[in-house]
């Protein structure tokens, strides 16, 4: 089984607004670099793509040593998760799970690798979390070049009214 080491990020500019994930992953002195974004969305989104798309980027079944700094990410996979599944995607308040579809497709994207979750501090002079941070700015900044300020706010009301913004991007 390869090792691989990924770190993860994601953010969000205004929470909802637009969000950009990018992830690091290294393997045999090889580097490789995702990323990506959403013009509506919220920073606990973007953080769970972060690691789904990472993961979706192994071709081959890895142990994986996946950093993030993001104790949501952390804590839903390694505490959460089971009990929501054992629950029927409810929380221990039998509310619904917020971001569920993620953390759906987060679970499956994990099945075929052996992967130990490690939380480390943002912004602490980590090059690779560092560089997810770069990367999902730069996501971000895409997303103000490619939509008026008046077509992000359009964007941002459908995302807070529970609709599927409509983009003219293709993810």
């Amino acid at each position: 089984m390869k090792s691989v080491i990924i770190h993860t990020d994601g953010g969000c500019e205004g929470n909802p607004g637009p969000g950009g994930w990018a992830a690091v992953l290294r393997c045999d002195g090889q580097m490789r670099e995702v990323s990506g974004g959403e013009p509506a969305t919220t920073n606990n989104r973007m953080e769970p793509q972060a690691a789904i798309s990472a993961l979706a980027a192994l071709k081959e079944p890895c142990a994986v040593t996946l950093h993030t700094d993001s104790s949501y990410l952390r804590n839903g996979i390694t505490q959460w998760l089971k009990g929501w599944k054992r629950n029927g995607w409810r929380t221990s308040t039998r509310e619904p799970v917020k971001n569920d579809d993620l953390w759906k497709q987060l679970d499956a994207a994990t099945a075929p690798h052996r992967i130990e979750w490690r939380w480390l501090k943002g912004h602490a002079g980590h090059a690779d979390n560092e560089r997810c941070d770069q990367l999902a700015a730069a996501e971000m900044a895409k997303l103000r070049k490619t939509y008026t300020r008046a077509q992000l706010t359009a964007l941002k009301d459908q995302f807070v009214a529970g609709r599927v913004p409509e983009t003219k991007q293709a993810k």
